[in-house]
């Protein structure tokens, strides 16, 4: 019986070991203000398992408001491979939010 037991153990531990990291997701966002007009590019870590454009849109909508900004597109989501490309297009908003 406790061979069993261990046995038991032992496979649900290498399961969950097998299970794959969760990748992290990130998106590029056009955003802008009102009176004066301002536009940014930007980019942002999404947070959750949905990695997809309109999860990233509830997201960024929420983040950008507190300052003032309105979301006008999502650009795309990618991972972190697609972070150093867009860093110096994002400036000041490069994971700001």
């Amino acid at each position: 019986m406790m061979t069993r037991t261990r046995i038991s153990a032992c496979t649900a531990v290498l399961m969950l070991l097998a299970l794959p990291a969760q990748a992290a997701c990130y998106a590029d966002y056009k955003a802008k203000q009102d009176n004066p007009l301002r536009l940014h590019y930007g980019t942002i870590r999404i947070d959750g398992d949905a990695c997809n454009p309109g999860a990233a849109a509830a997201q960024i909508r929420q983040r950008i408001a507190r300052d003032g900004w309105t979301l006008l597109n999502v650009l795309g989501v990618f991972d972190e491979s697609g972070l150093a490309e867009r860093k110096a297009s994002a400036g000041q908003f490069h994971l700001r939010y």
